[in-house]
């Protein structure tokens, strides 16, 4: 497993860590989840440096980016995501988001279609019903839960991790993952993400209808989807119905179903199917 380059880049007014695999290719900017951070994407990016230039940022008040008190929204992330293409020289990169960095990759690129090359929506982006809401959150809930409390250790603070059933088979790349995320408090240790942060920008994700944004994207658009759900079979991101809805209104939409994979091993495990589509992706046009 190849280790990233971490470096300092500037936001929207504050300062966000980004991760960088590879040196050639295209240069694919990487954005994460509602609670995750910028080593979430270290199985993919293994699988894609050795032909492109991989980059993956922490989102404000994630990961070892700054954490301004309030400020959580996707139009704000879009701002860091323009400052920071322009702080690190990025004309066009492709942008590939996942779950909530998905809605980014897909606001970004309708509101600025100059600046990005094509988009990879993993696992989000699509427009879901209260009820298909509700379930995704309460599929997320081990993910919420950790936030804000203190753990003895880091062994105690990742044992509930590796019982969850969505992150079987536990492997170094979430190992990765947890170790990146925490910080040591007195105390123990405990997640950098803080969840008055979370509250906020849930708050305003349900309220973003993503449809509005679907007819305004013109680059070419893959769609990645997990077939399995995180606690349910219902707790999928992107049901059957909402990603074919958005297939239909993104002009130059493809998608492609990973079986057997879910919201979170979409990314976390090898998957050579998932390597091949992207990849097939990145090389057309």
């Amino acid at each position: 497993m190849s280790q990233p380059m971490m470096i300092k880049t500037r936001g929207d007014g504050l300062q966000i860590q980004v991760a960088v695999w590879g040196e050639k290719g295209k240069e694919i900017l990487c954005i994460h989840g509602l609670t995750a951070n910028c080593r979430f994407w270290d199985c993919l990016a293994n699988a894609l440096a050795p032909h492109h230039r991989v980059i993956a940022m922490d989102l404000r008040g994630r990961g070892l980016s700054d954490k301004p008190p309030i400020g959580y929204s996707i139009q704000h992330h879009c701002k860091d995501v323009l400052a920071l293409m322009g702080d690190l020289g990025l004309e066009r990169p492709v942008l590939m988001g996942h779950s909530l960095g998905a809605f980014i990759s897909l606001v970004f690129a309708a509101q600025y279609p100059k600046r990005v090359d094509r988009i990879i929506l993993v696992d989000g982006g699509g427009k879901l019903t209260d009820e298909q809401m509700a379930k995704v959150f309460e599929g997320i809930k081990p993910s919420l839960d950790r936030l804000g409390q203190i753990f003895p250790s880091f062994e105690v603070y990742v044992s509930q991790m590796k019982q969850a059933p969505f992150l079987q088979p536990w492997n170094s790349f979430m190992e990765t993952y947890f170790r990146y995320e925490v910080e040591e408090v007195g105390g123990g240790v405990r997640s950098r993400v803080h969840l008055r942060h979370i509250e906020e920008e849930a708050m305003n994700l349900k309220r973003l209808d993503s449809t509005q944004f679907y007819a305004k994207v013109n680059t070419p658009t893959l769609i990645l989807r997990a077939t399995k759900g995180m606690l349910a079979q219902d707790d999928l991101v992107l049901p059957e119905d909402v990603a074919e809805r958005m297939v239909k209104e993104i002009r130059k939409a493809e998608r492609v179903d990973l079986e057997g994979t879910n919201h979170y091993s979409i990314l976390f495990q090898p998957n050579e199917k998932r390597d091949e589509a992207v990849l097939k992706f990145l090389s057309e046009g």
